[in-house]
């Protein structure tokens, strides 16, 4: 569900998401701001509201750094997506190179440490201003504003995830820089993925029997069971780099114009959509095409869906070329690594990507089914008898 739209980058968040915030509301402010500021119960309540919101908003703001230096080095970014445990930039792309690797992973780090100054700034500033009182003295001991303990929860908050996503373990901020470091040094980026996705690994562990014990000392608490299951994300995500470096090098030397159909099926612009539906989709039974001009460039791909939904509407003398998809991000180079199409968000939103030259021209599409017989083991030899 999109939540909002920031600098033109879509924010969404997963229904877990609404699970955390009604969590973490009632635990600030059942537990954590009552303790540490004066006020009524629903003081606490407000603040507890604007701490809850403003801990997502630091996470916003840290993918935000990720996804606008991404930007601005030529990589698409389809959204930010807000889950359980925290934020994810999705991509379009890997980074092409160990600079941008580290510079598109460090730009979050610095957000994160920027708010945490700003926080302690805004605290200093408010403390010796003279014009409210910072800390009190009461019979259930020291305690603070309302202004003064959200900031501090805040500077709390952007810490802590500075200090966690420094770490260098797959898939965290600091993980990538390592990986991009071992990238640098060695010229290989499938044996950096491997080593950063295993020293994740190592970090889920770690988090996990920490979680494990946090259980034991006290089941009753739920910190124990969110540790481990924190832990069991972080394995994932780091095997599947693992299983990603693995493959890389085993596919290196592949690219897509060595496992691409060099002669699709296209339609050509100028076709209308019921010669389209009577010719191509009715006859192939394929729920897309490429579509391209007399010079064969590639213009874009057209759906069965929408040319259905055209003609149903009235529209049958529509050319195809009115009716392509927009902000579909299937075009590759057809000299592009066969590694390069794994995470291409293409191959999973159409099961295919449309290979091109430097000027443009089809010259063949790659798919789904394409990748996975290119990436299945090869068969053991049979012995000569």
């Amino acid at each position: 569900m999109q939540l909002a739209n920031v600098f033109g980058i879509r924010v969404g968040v997963s229904a877990s998401w609404f699970v955390v915030l009604f969590l973490l509301i009632y635990w600030l402010s059942q537990e954590y701001f009552p303790q540490v500021m004066s006020g009524s119960q629903t003081t606490a309540y407000v603040v507890a509201v604007a701490g809850a919101l403003g801990y997502f908003a630091s996470i916003v703001l840290h993918e935000l750094g990720h996804a606008l230096v991404a930007r601005r080095m030529g990589i698409g970014v389809a959204g930010i997506d807000l889950w359980f445990f925290g934020g994810l930039s999705q991509l379009r792309r890997e980074p092409a190179s160990a600079g941008e690797e580290a510079l598109v992973a460090a730009a979050g780090l610095a957000m994160t440490l920027a708010l945490f100054g700003l926080c302690l700034g805004l605290i200093a500033l408010l403390a010796h201003s003279g014009t409210i009182s910072d800390v009190a003295l009461t019979s259930e001991g020291l305690k603070t504003t309302p202004v003064i303990a959200l900031l501090g929860w805040l500077g709390f908050v952007n810490a802590a995830l500075f200090a966690f996503n420094i770490i260098p373990a797959f898939p965290l901020d600091g993980g990538r820089i390592a990986r991009a470091l071992v990238w640098w040094r060695t010229g290989d980026r499938n044996r950096a993925t491997q080593a950063a996705g295993r020293s994740g690994q190592a970090l889920a562990l770690t988090v996990g029997l920490f979680g494990l014990y946090l259980f034991i000392a006290d089941s009753s608490s739920l910190i124990g069971l969110f540790t481990m299951l924190l832990a069991f994300f972080l394995y994932q995500s780091a095997g599947a780099a693992v299983l990603q470096g693995t493959l890389g090098r085993r596919i290196q030397n592949i690219t897509v114009g060595d496992i691409m159909d060099r002669e699709p099926v296209t339609i050509d612009a100028d076709v209308t959509l019921l010669d389209a539906q009577e010719q191509f989709f009715l006859r192939y039974r394929w729920p897309w095409f490429a579509v391209v001009d007399p010079a064969r460039h590639f213009l874009g791909v057209v759906r069965q869906q929408r040319v259905d939904s055209e003609i149903a509407a009235g529209r049958p003398a529509l050319a195809v070329v009115d009716v392509l998809e927009q902000d579909m991000p299937v075009r590759i180079g057809e000299q592009a690594p066969l590694e390069s199409l794994l995470g291409s968000e293409g191959l999973g939103r159409l099961g295919a990507m449309v290979a091109v030259d430097e000027d443009g021209v089809l010259q063949g599409v790659v798919t789904l089914a394409q990748v996975r017989q290119a990436l299945r083991p090869a068969p053991p030899a049979r012995p000569a008898t």
